[in-house]
């Protein structure tokens, strides 16, 4: 339980430096085998898009997201881990990628302006939030009234997700997969 706590996180934010490049390295392994940045596909992203990929971690959607909005979208990739911040910094660089940039999050700041995503996506990181409301409000900070979030369960049961969303008071929930929520804001 406790190597497990250590990898994955529950109420600890950010993880110790040891457990990021860990989970780096076997996202780079899963990334090659399996390809998980094919769901993006599946969240309804259109060229001209603005999109944050919120709890970036080592970069593994961005490629797929800066591919899906295209020369005139943007991604924003954020993080409060400096080494996710600095890894996806590299990876835009060497590949040449011109429409992501880098945030780091301090204090559930993400540092965007107000109103600027279309969506949101944060894929397996809800668990390890360890204030969900002060998270939840930022992400409604950042989203535009007609933007979406997509909210994956990461390593906790989809009825903790749901209460953790439907306390916040700021989001309805528009719909389900068995792999993420879809949420709109109030």
């Amino acid at each position: 339980m406790a190597v497990k706590k250590l990898l994955s996180g529950t109420g600890m934010d950010r993880m110790p430096d040891m457990a990021f490049r860990a989970m780096s390295l076997i996202f780079r392994i899963r990334d090659a085998l399996l390809h998980p940045d094919r769901k993006l596909e599946k969240f309804g992203i259109k060229p001209g898009d603005t999109v944050v990929d919120y709890g970036c971690g080592p970069g593994g959607y961005i490629r797929k997201a800066a591919e899906l909005v295209g020369p005139g979208g943007m991604v924003y990739a954020v993080d409060l881990h400096e080494l996710a911040v600095e890894s996806v910094d590299r990876l835009v660089s060497a590949r040449g990628i011109a429409n992501v940039k880098t945030s780091l999050i301090r204090d559930y700041s993400s540092g965007l302006e107000s109103g600027i995503a279309d969506l949101v996506y944060s894929l397996d990181v809800f668990h390890m939030v360890a204030d969900p409301a002060r998270f939840l409000q930022e992400i409604r900070r950042i989203i535009k009234k007609s933007g979406r979030l997509i909210l994956e369960d990461g390593h906790q049961p989809r009825a903790l997700t749901r209460q953790k969303v439907q306390d916040s008071g700021l989001w309805d929930i528009a719909g389900e997969t068995p792999g993420w929520l879809v949420c709109g804001p109030r």
